[in-house]
């Protein structure tokens, strides 16, 4: 398949970074203990969207289809604040969260924000939605920076 110069992957990093890419996988595994996975789907789509990461956008959307997510709700996340009728309390909270963390350069996390996503989390819980928002913005920066091409993932591909 050829590729536009700005769809041409700039590197497979992790061929070259293998330890990273396990300890990645790892991480991934771990963070998602816990919590579930149509909300967590919904997250990785929403960090994936506020990071223009066209590789996890294609997988994540991909997984979710597949695990029984509706097209229409996952249309409506990059405008949730708009559509927040599509979406329980609990996983607002969560979409909330995850661009409180994925946007740092608008400030800390808010209280309030933190606050509203500890309502509906329990601190186990909570802490396992912040280290899986912590990982799929990991995972973005991979995909941004090595310009990773969106296209040939099939559902259930990955770890």
């Amino acid at each position: 398949m050829e590729y536009a110069a700005e769809h041409t992957p700039r590197m497979r990093w992790a061929q070259h970074a293998p330890e990273v890419y396990k300890a990645m996988i790892r991480l991934d595994a771990a963070a998602r203990q816990g919590l579930d996975p149509a909300l967590y789907e919904l997250v990785k789509i929403r960090a994936s969207q506020l990071n223009h990461c066209a590789l996890c956008l294609d997988m994540h959307t991909k997984d979710a289809l597949a695990a029984g997510e509706s097209v229409q709700r996952i249309v409506q996340l990059s405008a949730w604040e708009e559509s927040r009728h599509f979406y329980t309390e609990k996983e607002l909270a969560a979409l909330e969260l995850t661009e409180a963390i994925t946007v740092l350069t608008d400030g800390f996390v808010p209280d309030e924000v933190y606050e509203k996503a500890a309502e509906y989390f329990e601190e186990a819980e909570l802490a396992q939605l912040i280290a899986g928002i912590a990982v799929i913005n990991a995972w973005n920066r991979f995909g941004v920076a090595t310009r990773a091409v969106p296209g040939h993932y099939q559902a259930g591909q990955h770890a």
